[in-house]
């Protein structure tokens, strides 16, 4: 009797924690319109910032971030600064260079809508950095995005994360 008297209370209480959870995580329609039109006036003004939360190396597992990295597009500059893991072809001389790190006031980019609803790519390459590289972001109208980073001198490197929607 006492053991069902357990299991009885067991699952109840599970089954409160569970929906006190769900409903704490859980956005209003109005709340979700708001971020998509947010997420949607930042692409379109090429004006917004990547915060990296994951990084997935070519040839390496996936490597959890600090909330440190980013990147950051405006019409008149794209500044990054992640980290790198994965095969370089070309090493710098200065180490304190490694990484993807670079400012870039000279680049080409393209905005168009993805194949789903609410989805946007921005294609970046930049010009004057001396070698090729191109950032290619996926972005959702959630904020989540992901990046892929095409380098000549080194492998590619895929990072995972969400646009910062601070103001």
């Amino acid at each position: 009797m006492k053991t069902k008297l357990h299991f009885t209370q067991l699952l109840l209480a599970s089954l409160l924690f569970s929906v006190m959870i769900s409903c704490g995580s859980s956005q209003t329609a109005a709340q979700k319109q708001e971020v998509s039109e947010q997420v949607k006036e930042k692409v379109d003004n090429l004006k917004f910032t990547f915060k990296a939360n994951y990084a997935y190396p070519s040839t390496f597992r996936s490597i959890y971030l600090s909330p440190y990295y980013d990147v950051k597009v405006s019409p008149d500059s794209v500044v990054a600064y992640l980290p790198y893991y994965g095969k370089a072809y070309t090493a710098p001389m200065n180490p304190s260079e490694g990484g993807i790190k670079f400012t870039s006031t000279s680049f080409e980019y393209n905005v168009r809508e993805g194949k789903k609803k609410g989805n946007w790519l921005v294609d970046i390459k930049v010009k004057d950095k001396g070698d090729d590289v191109s950032l290619y972001f996926d972005i959702w109208d959630n904020g989540t995005a992901r990046l892929n980073v095409s380098d000549s001198r080194r492998q590619s490197i895929s990072f995972s994360g969400e646009i910062d929607m601070d103001k």
